[in-house]
C-alpha cells in the first residue's frame, strides 16, 4: 500500500501524552479541515504538481508542499536509519487514509505507533496503536474517533474556548480512561495562563508544544 508522505523525520515529540519521547515522524498530505492556526498548512492540499520522487522527500531539508507516494515496505527501510522506536503519523489528516496497514507492520518491526488526528474521519489502525485527538469544532461530538482516542488534546486561545471542551467531555458515556490535554496555540502567555489554570482545576495535562521551545522539528 502506498501513502502521500510529506515528509519523514526523527525527533522529540512535543505534544501530548508522549512528550520528551524520541520519535520518527510520518506525516501524511492532504487535509481539508484547514484550522487557521495550523502549523503545517503546507500539508493540506494533494497537488500533482508538488509530486515528486522518494528521494526528495527523504532528503527534504525545510518544510514545502512538496510529497510522494511511497509504499509501505519503503518506508520500513527508511526508518532503519533512525533509533527511536515510538512512530507519530500525523500530517495533514492522516485518518484520510486506511492506516492498518502501515499500523501492523510497524509494529511486527516493534515500533509503537500513534496517530495524531482532528477526528472528521473514522480510524482505521491497529488496536494497539495510541489515538491521539485534537477535535475540531465542526465535527460531531458522536464520532468513533472520540470514542477511539487514547488522549484527547484542545488547543485554546481563550477562555470561553474550554466551554467547546467541556461540552465535548460531556458527550463521551463510556468508563474508558483518556488523557486530557490543553494546549495553548503559538505559545500565547495569557492562552497559557488559562491552560495552566483549567488543568490544575480539572486535573489535566498541560502540552506547551515542548519542540517549539527548544526550536527543534
Amino acid at each position: 500500500m502506498y501513502y502521500p508522505i510529506n515528509e519523514i523525520f526523527q525527533t522529540i515529540q512535543g505534544e501530548g501524552q508522549y512528550t520528551g519521547i524520541p520519535s520518527i515522524f510520518i506525516r501524511l498530505q492532504g487535509c481539508p479541515v484547514h484550522c487557521s492556526w495550523c502549523d503545517t498548512k503546507y500539508t493540506w492540499i494533494c497537488n500533482q504538481k508538488d509530486n515528486v520522487s522518494i528521494n526528495e522527500i527523504i532528503n527534504k531539508n525545510q518544510s514545502n508542499k512538496k510529497w510522494s507516494f511511497i509504499h509501505v515496505k519503503d518506508i520500513l527501510k527508511i526508518l532503519k536509519k533512525w533509533t527511536a522506536k515510538h512512530v507519530v503519523i500525523s500530517g495533514g489528516e492522516p485518518c484520510l487514509y486506511d492506516l492498518l496497514k502501515i499500523t501492523k507492520k510497524l509494529e511486527k518491526k516493534d515500533y509503537q505507533c500513534q496517530i495524531e488526528t482532528s477526528g472528521i474521519k473514522n480510524i482505521i489502525c491497529s488496536l494497539d496503536t495510541w489515538i491521539t485527538l485534537s477535535p475540531k469544532k465542526n465535527i460531531n461530538p458522536l464520532y468513533a474517533s472520540i470514542i477511539r482516542s487514547n488522549e484527547i488534546k484542545f488547543p485554546i486561545c481563550k477562555k470561553k474556548d474550554l466551554l467547546y471542551v467541556y461540552n465535548i467531555l460531556s458527550t463521551i458515556k463510556d468508563k474508558k480512561k483518556r488523557i486530557i490535554c490543553l494546549q495553548p496555540v503559538s505559545q500565547n502567555k495569557q492562552a497559557l495562563k488559562i491552560c495552566i489554570e483549567a488543568c490544575i482545576k480539572n486535573n489535566w495535562k498541560l502540552s506547551v508544544q515542548l519542540h517549539k521551545y527548544i526550536e527543534i522539528q
